[in-house]
């Protein structure tokens, strides 16, 4: 059963830094295209980032060249470092996986995604 941990969200001022991290277990990590998704209150959940078997990463416009997300297949791990967080960034933010013949494919949609995260807290204030 493949399962998804995030950590690292918590309480940043605005202009702060974060890193979320996202530990998968119970199969081959390098197998799976990789996605970070965000659902503030009262919004439908969001794009973030996404990052495919190669490493092809694909960024939502409102976090490009602030969020970084990455990968370590080694640990099983994948990682989005946000920085110059802004209010908006205030979201429970999912980490999510589906397998991938691909080394190219990366989806920017939820449903595209098998597996899911339970997620994680950010809250950015001023």
């Amino acid at each position: 059963q493949v399962q998804l941990v995030e950590s690292g969200g918590g309480l940043v001022q605005a202009g702060g830094s974060l890193r979320l991290s996202c530990a998968v277990s119970g199969s081959t990590f390098s197998d799976y295209v990789m996605g970070w998704f965000r659902q503030a209150p009262g919004k439908e959940r969001e794009f973030v980032a996404t990052i495919s078997r190669s490493s092809i990463t694909t960024y939502a416009d409102s976090v490009k060249g602030r969020f970084t997300i990455s990968r370590d297949n080694a640990k099983n791990t994948v990682f989005l470092q946000m920085n110059s967080l802004k209010l908006e960034d205030t979201a429970v933010y999912y980490c999510a996986g589906d397998y991938s013949r691909s080394y190219y494919y990366a989806p920017r949609t939820g449903p595209a995604y098998d597996y899911w995260g339970q997620g994680t807290q950010v809250t950015v204030s001023s």
